[in-house]
């Protein structure tokens, strides 16, 4: 079927995060929402319907996921991602947050240190504090237009954290965002290769986040770590989920994909008593994955041009503002430090000068300062409408 992303939907007054707090949030009232990662289309019709059948049944007791789900997940892994998976090796979450909260606290003692590469998803930080652990801070090199891992400074954390006795390692794992979050690149081969022939020297298990795995832009492909070689893939915990893809981040339902069964058994031990997803998750999760191949194939259309007008239109017009082009994911990290601010007079002009709702930069690491998180994933009008504002306020500073 053909896909109405055009489609103004009102979401206030239903609860929504991204529209219902504002005040709480930001201050005011009158702002655009481009924050939280989530999308402002609707779901793909064939997941409304499965929810509405599931939902019929008058009982919604404790549940468990179907067979045919794991057959759906097996399956699309292998045609997106040539990944052969086996039904064993998933492992379901209440949402991929959880799921590495849950890695994290598997593989690490308190004291021990974990890799992450800033500017970056902001939780990461605080699921490793939240286990006790350390941050083990890899930043990536930004050269003005594009975001390259430091391979030279990922290697070198592993001779300044050592414990006691000597050479004892203390870094237990690297979180990898990929494709990356905010910064919007999509890794390659040879790129991931390099960093996880380091990580396989120093027996550092990676814990791979990939949500955004299928918001590619156009020529793009998404190269998921396990399956560089049969090493990476015993040393890979592998986080997807259908949330950002088909807009079910409220059903909080993802899954992590772990082939090594002393891996798995940890995680599955930590995991304990916490939530594995719901009923209305797994029906959603299945429909997408089976019936909604055409959703994303518009989806990815309608966001590859809402990002084009939006990067091209910041960068031809408003002047002392970059938009980094991504490569993937429907986020689009902006560079306001030509305008001289600091973080709060930055946060102070967006959210009540240009009255546009973002996420902050400084808030994915002191990396993120003088940036600021825009998404999106919106009707086309809503960009142009972000973009007069924002050209509007900028032009007032002269």
């Amino acid at each position: 079927m053909k896909y109405d992303f055009d489609k103004i939907i009102e979401r206030r007054g239903t609860n929504c995060n991204k529209w219902d707090l504002n005040q709480q949030l930001f201050g005011t009232d009158d702002v655009l929402d481009m924050w939280v990662a989530d999308m402002d289309f609707p779901c793909p019709e064939p997941v409304v319907q499965a929810v509405i059948e599931r939902a019929k049944h008058p009982i919604y007791g404790y549940s468990f996921p179907p067979a045919s789900l794991y057959e759906a997940i097996i399956e699309r892994t292998e045609r997106y991602y040539g990944w052969e998976i086996r039904k064993e090796w998933i492992v379901f979450t209440s949402g991929i947050v959880d799921g590495f909260y849950t890695a994290i606290e598997s593989l690490t003692d308190p004291g021990d240190e974990v890799i992450i590469q800033p500017p970056v998803y902001y939780p990461f930080s605080g699921a490793i504090r939240n286990a006790g652990a350390h941050i083990a801070s890899n930043p990536l090199i930004f050269d003005g237009k594009r975001y390259v891992m430091d391979y030279e400074g990922f290697e070198e954390l592993f001779r300044v954290y050592t414990g006691f006795p000597a050479k004892t390692p203390r870094i237990k794992a690297f979180l990898l965002c990929s494709p990356h979050n905010p910064v919007g690149r999509v890794w390659t081969k040879e790129e991931l290769e390099k960093v996880a022939e380091i990580c396989l020297r120093h027996n550092c298990v990676i814990i791979s986040d990939e949500i955004h795995c299928d918001i590619l832009m156009p020529g793009v492909k998404h190269i998921s770590t396990a399956t560089l070689s049969p090493e990476v893939e015993q040393n890979t915990i592998t986080f997807m989920a259908g949330s950002k893809t088909f807009n079910l981040a409220g059903l909080r339902t993802g899954y992590a994909i772990i082939p090594n069964p002393v891996l798995r058994k940890k995680f599955v031990e930590t995991r304990a008593m916490r939530p594995e997803g719901n009923m209305f998750g797994y029906a959603a999760l299945e429909a997408a994955y089976r019936y909604a191949d055409d959703y994303l194939e518009q989806l990815r259309e309608y966001l590859a041009g809402n990002i084009r007008l939006f990067v091209d239109y910041i960068n031809q017009n408003i002047p002392g503002v970059t938009a980094i082009e991504p490569e993937g994911t429907y986020l689009v990290w902006v560079d306001f430090r030509g305008l001289g601010m600091d973080d709060l007079a930055l946060q102070n002009f967006i959210r009540f000068k240009a009255r546009i709702a973002v996420d902050d930069g400084y808030a994915f690491g002191k990396e993120g300062s003088g940036f600021a998180r825009f998404n999106l994933a919106c009707p086309r009008s809503m960009v142009k409408e972000a973009l007069s504002r924002l050209e509007q306020a900028v032009a007032s500073l002269k």
